[in-house]
């Protein structure tokens, strides 16, 4: 697996911050709820493609409605996306679900169960 250079570093940053400005600002569609971040994006280094790992706190229902609202908007996004960078290229996006913040505060209830069940263990 090939490093990414810091150009290329600095370019997923700032279409990461891009991106979920535009989704929480922008998009209006009623499928994408409030709690919806960007956690990392990935742009190919020709600039042609980039994929977001979009996180959802929600049911499967949620997430997959989240998916289809994201993919509609995808001429929107992407727009916006050359509106408020300064690329050569704008990428075509492709959204990807990402679980890991729901799975942290699964792993979160768990742990606060377990101290909570060995806390009246010992008294």
């Amino acid at each position: 697996m090939k490093k990414n250079s810091i150009k290329n570093e600095r370019i997923n940053a700032e279409v990461q911050r891009a991106l979920s400005q535009i989704i929480r600002e922008d998009v209006k569609d009623p499928r994408i709820p409030v709690m919806v971040s960007v956690v990392h994006c990935q742009v190919a280094p020709d600039l042609k493609s980039c994929k977001a790992y979009i996180s959802v706190l929600g049911d499967e229902q949620a997430r997959a409605d989240c998916q289809a609202a994201l993919k509609s908007a995808g001429g929107f996004i992407r727009r916006e996306l050359a509106h408020s960078l300064n690329l050569r290229i704008t990428p075509e996006i492709s959204f990807i679900m990402d679980n890991s913040i729901q799975y942290g505060v699964e792993m979160s209830q768990k742990i606060d169960e377990v101290m909570k069940k060995q806390e009246e263990s010992q008294n």
